[in-house]
């Protein structure tokens, strides 16, 4: 069957992968694989914007390698590899850099939330990190970029950065991208407000053991309002409960909420009940990462693989861009 064109979407490898990635990204990264040519990118250069000590960023590569294929990433069509491993990508963040207004950068939102997570390290690479995932984009010149609503600024921008630099060279060289976001775009950490990420610790990781999992869950925030076990409870601002929606059955999600209404269930033994069956959803994904885990050339492998072919598309629409701006 012929593809409807082409996805491209990056990943940090900042640690663990959690319960955000599973539902933002690695779902929709593996549903898209029957309709699309689909290319997926650990982005190693984009984690170097917020992290101090490097010395895991090779493991942490490593292992969401081992996530995405255990996930149910196809590496036989689908091309998955290292941001690093291709290094035409930093020649045209340079390049878009030349056409991108500095005031663009510094008002996305985005940016300004990074700042406000980590004000002691606003270094140039957090500014032009927009620059640099347009360049991903562009380089590969993907028609869909699968994100979590976010990220939809980014998105703009790399269409802007696109039109910017036709516009600049008279040509039609890139293209502008479309997004497609995730179907569950937003999900929050265990402290029910911030969305989940590794930089906060609230994250709930998809690879952890069962009994690591519901330790973590009891930890969730629920209804804030709801002090006492008598307490009626209001699911509508119940973090847990929104989780329920996408682990837990239909019949029981209906039970559930109208028993926490009517304070006919505990926060507690919401939790619980949540745990067991996000543990059972897991399952299958926790048996498969173990199975690649005892293959260590695997990962390797398809790495190396993914960035032989990445390479072959980047360097011809380098060729491309080089034309286009005639460079000697």
């Amino acid at each position: 069957m012929a593809k409807k064109g082409r996805v491209f979407s990056g990943i940090r490898p900042t640690g663990r992968a959690h319960l955000g990635n599973y539902l933002g990204a690695f779902k929709n990264y593996v549903a898209l694989q029957d309709d699309y040519e689909c290319v997926y990118c650990i982005v190693d250069l984009h984690a170097l914007t917020t992290v101090e000590d490097t010395l895991g960023l090779k493991q942490n590569t490593y292992e969401l390698a081992i996530d995405l294929l255990a996930a149910g990433i196809r590496p036989e069509e689908t091309i998955l590899f290292v941001q690093s491993h291709v290094p035409q990508v930093t020649e045209l963040h340079t390049i878009l850099s030349m056409v991108t207004p500095l005031g663009k950068l510094t008002d996305l939102p985005t940016f300004k939330e990074k700042v406000r997570q980590n004000p002691n390290n606003v270094n140039y690479g957090l500014v032009g990190y927009p620059v640099l995932q347009a360049a991903d984009i562009a380089l590969y010149k993907s028609d869909l970029v699968p994100v979590g609503i976010d990220q939809a600024p980014h998105i703009e921008f790399t269409r802007e950065a696109v039109r910017s630099f036709n516009y600049r060279y008279n040509t039609n060289v890139l293209i502008e991208p479309q997004m497609k976001a995730a179907e569950v775009p937003k999900v929050l950490g265990i402290d029910g407000k911030e969305k989940m990420g590794k930089s906060l610790n609230n994250t709930i990781e998809i690879a952890a053991t069962p009994e690591e999992t519901r330790k973590r869950v009891m930890l969730m925030v629920t209804d804030p309002q709801r002090i006492k076990r008598t307490d009626p409870g209001n699911p509508d601002v119940c973090n847990v409960f929104s989780m329920h929606k996408v682990f837990t059955p239909q019949a029981d999600v209906e039970r559930i909420n109208m028993e926490c209404r009517r304070a006919g269930i505990g926060c507690v033994d919401c939790k619980k009940i949540y745990a067991e069956n996000l543990n059972k959803a897991l399952g299958p994904f926790r048996a498969k990462r173990a199975e690649i885990a005892a293959q260590p050339d695997l990962v390797p492998s398809v790495l190396a693989d993914g960035a032989r072919r990445a390479r072959a598309i980047a360097e011809k629409t380098m060729e491309e861009v080089r034309a286009a701006i005639q460079l000697p």
